[in-house]
């Protein structure tokens, strides 16, 4: 199980703001910074970062909207879907870069870093992978950013998991969007998958294709001690 810690963002406010931290399980493999859906530091994001820990990588969840609403969690209701997306309209990306700037600094002394994010943080996790130096690997689950961004190109190993059966991200067109700028840059697409299916909500989980986009994940953050 993890902890709450505070972290001080790099972004131009400075602003200090809860995180999610779970030290690993046996041998430290490296650092992984998870980025949260819309909901939050919620139960499924929390859960996680513990598994990546149990994983053997030390894992920061950052709290993103905390300027806005500390603590904000939300439920997979139209209350929470609406709650969440308002405050990630409402957060500018290079300030939530900032604030995944400040985790992969506070990882960094003890080796190297990864990113993965879910929906949201599938969006900036594939922004950061371009734009944010010192960072080892990537991993963007269904970022509804990815297609108007996949012109960027990324500055460490990165990979892109997308859902067939998502109502809102067409894969096939982000996939090629991607791969045209892109081309060693692996795009799966699940087939029996919707959005978010990374995330335990029985509405929304497919179990299969999450166990296979985390090995997929693991392939690429896996195999890298925790040496500079």
């Amino acid at each position: 199980m993890g902890e709450m810690i505070r972290i001080k963002s790099t972004a131009d406010d400075g602003f200090t703001f809860d995180a999610y931290h779970a030290a690993p399980t046996g041998e430290r493999k490296g650092g992984v910074i998870v980025v949260q859906e819309i909901f939050g530091l919620d139960e499924h994001v929390r859960r996680d970062v513990d598994r990546w820990a149990s994983l053997g990588y030390e894992a920061t969840a950052p709290s993103l909207y905390d300027r806005r609403q500390p603590g904000f969690t939300a439920g997979h209701d139209p209350d929470g879907m609406a709650a969440g997306i308002g405050h990630a309209r409402a957060t500018p990306l290079d300030q939530a870069l900032g604030d995944i700037a400040a985790v992969r600094d506070s990882l960094a002394p003890r080796g190297k870093v990864f990113i993965v994010g879910y929906c949201y943080g599938g969006s900036l996790a594939w922004l950061a992978a371009g734009k944010l130096d010192g960072l080892s690997g990537a991993s963007s689950y269904y970022g509804s950013l990815v297609q108007a961004n996949a012109s960027l190109k990324p500055k460490c190993p990165t990979i892109v998991h997308l859902g067939r059966l998502d109502a809102g991200i067409p894969a096939d067109a982000v996939k090629a969007a991607v791969q045209a700028s892109n081309p060693d840059v692996p795009v799966y697409v699940y087939e029996d998958a919707g959005h978010g299916f990374n995330n335990e909500d029985p509405a929304r989980h497919a179990s299969a294709s999450a166990d296979l986009a985390r090995k997929r994940t693991l392939e690429v953050f896996g195999g890298i001690g925790s040496g500079g």
